[in-house]
């Protein structure tokens, strides 16, 4: 017989068999459409990940006082975490600078306090956290752009850089460059003016150490909540994160691992984790879709062992009058895979449909963020088909198989 023969004859029983067919082709509809769905949720969510990312400076380096088992995430601030249940109020200092300036992988260090002050204008308050860093560094190692007006500078004093949303979304007024506002009972000049940075960034002031240090309530001079390091390339984090936890075990009289009161944290190691974490959940939803097509499987399996059965006598005919084995197995394998190819193209289409569906249920991705990322590639659309032709391939396989070995005279004698 000839492939156009096979094709002829394989669509035939597709027609002469519609609500089974169909009812087979749902179930493939539905397992195509949950995981190429889910996939473009998962890719989505990856670029909406690595989007993020890229903005990250992979050579940055936190020290925080405290000992967080965590360490890929950070650690705590001012005590000293799974020790036991006790809390150890512990600090960072400029004898822990000192002791890191060595290091030939740390390019910057710089300490940094922060708190949440009252900031008045127009008299309106606002409770606002605070940042104090050393400008003479602090320059060289953040990744904030100015909007308006310029960066901090060495000689700098009651002076203040304002995230955007301080500028146009606290007060009833906006804030503009040169503008006084009042912190912590200071008055303090705005030099500067931040883009937006997502999330809670845009409601951050920062401020000269030195001025900072007398508007934070408890804040101590040459005393930090954050040591700030910036290494001398990514590569090299690995080994810089290891030499300051050496150092400053040493330094701080840390005898043991259990001894520990400070986290060291490597943006670059969070921004891994972060990708490994949002990897395994897309392959694990898919996993679980890939149930549905476990079972949509099953029913064309179950479909072509019920249309040998009906085309028992047909198959002991056309053996009759010439067909081989091959072209018995090859009509069945056919039909299988038009069931598959059906179902992989509405399967296709549903998927889209729901990755479209996915921002207007404003799902989450990540912090301040949206699905609204969400992409469908050509290449998930050929998958997706080719998935669902092979999976209706492999699952007439017998059936069609056991129809090319029945043989003429007991096909014929089939009731």
């Amino acid at each position: 017989m000839r492939n156009a023969t096979y094709f002829k004859l394989a669509l035939n029983m597709l027609f002469h068999s519609k609500l089974r067919s169909w009812l087979t082709i749902i179930g493939i509809v539905i397992g195509v459409g949950a995981v190429v769905g889910i996939v473009s949720l998962g890719q989505g969510l990856q670029e909406s990940v690595q989007s993020r990312l890229s903005t990250l400076d992979l050579a940055h380096i936190t020290i925080t006082p405290g000992y967080s088992r965590a360490e890929g995430f950070g650690g705590g601030g001012g005590g000293r975490f799974g020790g036991g249940g006790t809390t150890t109020t512990v600090e960072l200092t400029n004898k822990d600078i000192d002791a890191l300036r060595g290091i030939v992988q740390i390019k910057y260090i710089t300490g940094q306090i922060s708190g949440r002050v009252n900031v008045v204008y127009n008299a309106q308050n606002a409770s606002l956290p605070i940042t104090g860093v050393d400008p003479q560094v602090w320059n060289y190692i953040n990744t904030m752009t100015i909007g308006t007006g310029r960066f901090l500078q060495p000689s700098d004093n009651y002076v203040a850089l304002i995230g955007s949303g301080v500028a146009t979304g606290i007060y009833k007024k906006n804030i503009g460059v040169n503008q006084i506002i009042n912190v912590g009972g200071k008055s303090v000049r705005v030099v500067g003016i931040l883009t937006s940075q997502g999330g809670g960034g845009d409601n951050q002031i920062y401020m000269p150490i030195n001025a900072a240090v007398n508007v934070i309530t408890d804040a101590k001079k040459n005393t930090y909540d954050s040591i700030q390091i910036e290494a001398q390339s990514p590569d090299v984090v690995p080994d810089a994160t290891t030499m300051i936890t050496n150092k400053l075990m040493i330094s701080r009289h840390d005898n043991k691992p259990s001894d520990q009161d400070f986290t060291v944290s490597a943006t670059a190691t969070i921004a891994s984790t972060a990708t490994s974490i949002v990897s395994s959940i897309t392959l694990f939803l898919g996993a679980i879709a890939a149930v549905s097509l476990l079972v949509g499987a099953v029913g064309i399996a179950n479909t072509m062992f019920t249309s040998v059965l009906e085309k028992t006598k047909e198959i002991g005919t056309m053996k009759a009058i010439g067909a081989k084995n091959r072209d018995i197995l090859m009509i069945f394998i056919v039909n299988s895979a038009m069931v598959g190819f059906v179902g992989g193209v509405l399967g296709v289409i549903l998927g889209s449909l729901l990755s479209l569906f996915f921002p207007m249920l404003g799902i989450s991705l990540v912090r301040g963020s949206s699905v609204a990322g969400i992409t469908f590639s050509p290449s998930l659309t050929f998958y997706g088909i080719t998935l669902a032709v092979l999976v209706g391939v492999i699952s007439g396989a017998v059936p069609a198989y056991r129809a090319s070995k029945l043989k003429p005279v007991d096909a014929l004698r089939y009731e």
